[in-house]
């Protein structure tokens, strides 16, 4: 059995990174989220290592790795978008209760159908469905430029909060599955979040403060890096993590609210602009190839022959039409019309997967089969390209009709 050697791994990561922006091109052009082609290109190499007789590694610690720091970046890049602005209290209040009221819809049903699957009580049912009922923003923000701004905008927020909130929600019920009563775990939660809250804002604060500071132009990773490392402490004293990473990119991004008054004097505007701008590039590019090696080699570690278990199909088409099914009664009561695509605009993704991975042994089910994780991203990923699709086709037609008409009457 032959060995990959250094210089055969460094080839082929820098040809999966060159592919992969060959895919964001192809995705923008085509509305085709680039999600699916890593799969496929992850699975399309694991054929090709196994006819070549070479031994596939396990990469299943180092997709557990880039996971958790893909997380991070998701979170730190999308809450550096967040303008908590007037002007946006409308869509901001809306997207945040369309993810919260879907989300835990979502969660209580499924929850229901893997209580049954699975043959467990209905907590650890809920333990499985959650990471399934939370949208992928990894997913969403590149695959919405092709949207009108508004719901290009809702969209963004909506799966932003979707990921913040689920989770945010997961993270709770292990902590509640681990407490000995209610009253502790609830006790537990308000100081866990408490807590943290004070931990966020005191080393956002901080950071700015530190960070304008240093005049050396080595420091943007040297910032991501401290970040990292107050996630993973943070996570070690089982405080809610990511708030931390949030806070500290909506106190960056919407500096001009949390520096009112004569706090402003802290600031150095022009070197917090420098910073920002450079900071949302690296997290950008990070992301983008944090992206692309989990979810390759996510597809190179599928077991392609949990497809042609029967159950795994019913569980999944399931699942699917819950979580449209809650989608479209929602936006059918309180958006009533131009739904579309919106509804379809569901895909799950990095964080499902991550999540799934993240459940402590001690609460695992050994009868879940992964299966189902691949069939419900592809499918609702395939869906979401399709409305997209047809979005933009109905798009170009409007668009023709406007100007036959204005030739027309010229």
């Amino acid at each position: 059995m032959e060995h990959f050697d250094s210089n055969g791994l460094v080839i082929i990561g820098s040809l999966i990174i060159i592919i992969s922006y060959l895919f964001n091109l192809v995705a923008t052009r085509y509305s085709i989220p680039s999600v699916l082609l890593l799969i496929i290109l992850g699975v399309t190499l694991k054929v090709l290592v196994s006819g070549t007789g070479m031994q596939a590694p396990n990469l299943t610690p180092i997709l557990e790795v880039l996971g958790t720091i893909g997380l991070i970046m998701i979170v730190l890049e999308a809450s550096l978008d967040l303008e908590l602005e007037r002007g946006k209290r409308k869509v901001i209040s809306r997207a945040f209760f369309t993810s919260l009221v879907t989300l835990l819809l979502s969660a209580i049903i499924i929850a229901g159908v893997m209580s049954v699957y699975l043959k467990v009580n209905m907590t650890t049912g809920l333990l499985y469905a959650v990471p399934l009922s939370i949208m992928s923003s990894a997913i969403i923000i590149p695959s919405v430029s092709a949207l009108h701004s508004s719901k290009r905008e809702l969209m963004i927020y909506e799966s932003t909060f979707s990921d913040i909130l689920g989770i945010m929600l997961f993270y709770f019920l292990i902590s509640s599955m681990e407490a000995e009563s209610v009253g502790e775990m609830s006790l537990e939660i308000l100081l866990n979040l408490s807590l943290t809250v004070l931990v966020s804002v005191a080393a956002s604060y901080f950071l700015i403060f530190l960070f304008q500071k240093i005049r050396t132009e080595l420091k943007l990773f040297l910032l991501i890096a401290v970040l990292i490392l107050l996630y993973a402490i943070s996570k070690m004293f089982h405080l809610s993590s990511l708030l931390i990473i949030l806070v500290f990119g909506l106190i960056l991004s919407n500096r001009h609210i949390f520096f009112p008054g004569k706090m402003r004097r802290w600031l150095n505007e022009e070197q917090m602009t420098i910073i920002f701008e450079n900071f949302k590039m690296i997290t950008l590019e990070s992301s983008f190839v944090v992206r692309t090696f989990f979810f390759v080699i996510f597809g190179f570690t599928i077991v392609l022959a949990s497809l042609l278990d029967l159950k795994v199909w019913v569980v999944s088409i399931l699942i699917l039409a819950i979580l449209y099914g809650i989608r479209f009664a929602w936006f059918r009561v309180v958006f009533r019309k131009d739904i579309y695509p919106d509804i379809w605009m569901a895909p799950r993704g990095l964080i499902t997967i991550l999540l799934f991975y993240s459940i402590p042994e001690s609460l695992a089910v050994a009868e879940f089969n992964e299966g189902i994780l691949l069939l419900v991203i592809l499918t609702s990923s395939i869906i979401m390209a399709v409305s997209l699709i047809k979005y933009r086709k109905s798009g170009e037609r409007e668009t023709e009709f406007k100007v036959t008409d204005t030739i027309a009457e010229d």
